[in-house]
């Protein structure tokens, strides 16, 4: 249970923040709605479609074959393409890691382009940038993937910054990210709130000395896996309307 000190703080924290970096899956759009269909796709070609491989591939990087979920923390939920490919390459898959993160990549951006933003988004940025709020998006899927998406849903114009974990500022859950976003909006890390769904994304915004972290319930953690290491977990994103009022 947060006291009352923890309260005043994270009020501290919120009326200091002048910037938001969004996640992208699990905090924009539905992960598993969106995920799970591009990496049983994915498996299949990194298995040359023998189905026993492609499933075992898929519970080696985190996916449960009960539930088709991905599980949170595993390499499904908080992974890259690259880290995908080459957990499966040491799996058995054949091929080289270049050419499987590259075919990863290109189905991963083709499942962007038709991805709908989680119910309530669309709002809550309009809100965000109507209040001053200068947004950005980091994600550990690729930087063309990203933008896929935000075009598809003509989020694009809202966000003054896109990084991805080929953008050149480095994977979650190192610092990059967040600095990225500070260098190019003009504003220090220390107004910078982070807002994921993962604990990579509260641990990049740590190690980044962002201002403030937010874990939202909308992805693949739940309440107690981000409630430590978060100054605040809301039910979803779309909830920023209220808690920056």
């Amino acid at each position: 249970m947060r006291g009352p000190h923890d309260v005043r703080r994270t009020a501290k924290k919120k009326a200091a923040t002048k910037a938001i970096l969004f996640d992208k899956d699990g905090t924009l759009l539905d992960f598993d709605a969106t995920w799970t269909p591009a990496y049983e796709e994915a498996a299949r070609l990194a298995s040359r479609g023998v189905t026993t491989d492609a499933e075992r591939f898929l519970e080696l990087t985190g996916l449960d074959l009960a539930t088709r979920r991905s599980e949170a923390g595993s390499l499904l939920a908080a992974g890259n393409s690259e880290e995908i490919a080459e957990a499966w390459i040491a799996g058995g898959a054949d091929f080289g890691l270049a050419d499987l993160t590259t075919e990863l990549d290109r189905i991963f951006v083709s499942k962007m382009h038709d991805a709908a933003p989680l119910p309530g988004i669309r709002e809550a940025v309009d809100a965000l940038l109507a209040r001053g709020f200068r947004l950005g998006v980091a994600s550990s899927d690729s930087e063309a993937a990203i933008r896929a998406f935000l075009e598809g849903t003509n989020l694009a114009p809202k966000f003054d910054f896109v990084t991805g974990y080929d953008t050149g500022h480095g994977p979650k859950p190192e610092p990059g990210m967040v600095h990225g976003f500070s260098d190019a909006i003009g504003v220090p890390t220390s107004g910078i709130a982070v807002i994921g769904d993962n604990t990579h994304d509260i641990e990049m915004a740590h190690a980044a000395g962002a201002g403030l972290t937010i874990g939202v319930l909308t992805g693949t953690s739940a309440r107690q896996e981000l409630a430590p290491h978060a100054d605040v977990v809301l039910e979803s994103a779309a909830d920023l309307i209220g808690f920056f009022p």
